[in-house]
């Protein structure tokens, strides 16, 4: 290397140690301004609590019969489903569903003439469902306490606890949501107010799941409950929030 070359070569590894040098500085600087950022925000847990009333209810029973013969189990199957219809159309209830009829062989075991025994068809078991919604809730939530008349008419009916529902959940949702995230701006500001700080800013908001629990109910789920068993819910919606700090 010649001496012409040389003052070349020691600029340019100034050069690259200076850009380095910058380069270094530059995200010690960035680091350090994401460490302070990160002290600048505070983060809260928001909620709305709303005491609710199901609109719309889903009842549903079973009725069977038993006969000697198919074609004799079915006609009794259908007396019993015009009896189901006389007890709910006299109180505004017409939009019964019946399932299609699941059909049972009952079986018995016979010896025959050798002393061996089989397996001999002595009858049949026919059995069918009636679904009714109604947004009549206490109509026929009060049929469902007066289904004991079918039986004594002579009905197998076995009733299902009845469905509630509060069809609305959707727009409560939304309107919960808002008041979650107002909630979690007034817990905040008290938090910021008692270290001589203030908000500035909302940076982030994540909802959590969407709790429908029976009115009183301490119970929680992680993936959302959905409480179909009680006519009055409680609808519970949590915002976790982070806000800037002035």
């Amino acid at each position: 290397m010649n001496d012409a070359t040389r003052p070349h070569l020691l600029g340019l590894l100034a050069g690259l140690f200076l850009a380095a040098g910058l380069v270094c500085s530059a995200m010690l600087v960035t680091r350090a301004w994401l460490k302070i950022a990160e002290t600048q925000n505070i983060v809260v847990t928001g909620s709305a609590r709303r005491v609710v009333k199901s609109d719309l209810i889903v009842w549903r029973g079973a009725f069977s019969v038993e006969a000697g013969t198919l074609l004799e189990a079915q006609r009794k199957l259908k007396s019993d489903a015009e009896k189901v219809q006389g007890f709910l159309h006299p109180s505004g209830i017409t939009n019964e569903i019946f399932t299609p009829i699941a059909i049972q062989e009952l079986q018995a075991t016979q010896r025959d003439d050798h002393g061996l025994t089989q397996q001999k068809t002595v009858g049949y078991r026919l059995t069918q469902t009636v679904e009714a919604r109604s947004t009549d809730v206490e109509r026929l939530t009060e049929l469902d306490r007066q289904s004991t008349a079918l039986v004594e008419q002579g009905v197998l009916f076995t009733p299902a606890p009845p469905q509630f529902i509060y069809t609305r959940a959707g727009e409560a949702k939304i309107e919960m949501l808002a008041e979650a995230t107002r909630d979690a701006r007034a817990r905040a500001e008290q938090i910021a107010g008692q270290g001589g700080r203030s908000l500035q800013a909302l940076r982030a908001a994540r909802m959590g799941v969407f709790q429908i629990t029976p009115l009183h109910s301490s119970e929680t789920s992680a993936e959302g409950a959905n409480d179909t068993t009680s006519l009055e819910k409680t609808i519970l919606s949590v915002v976790s929030a982070t806000f800037s700090l002035k």
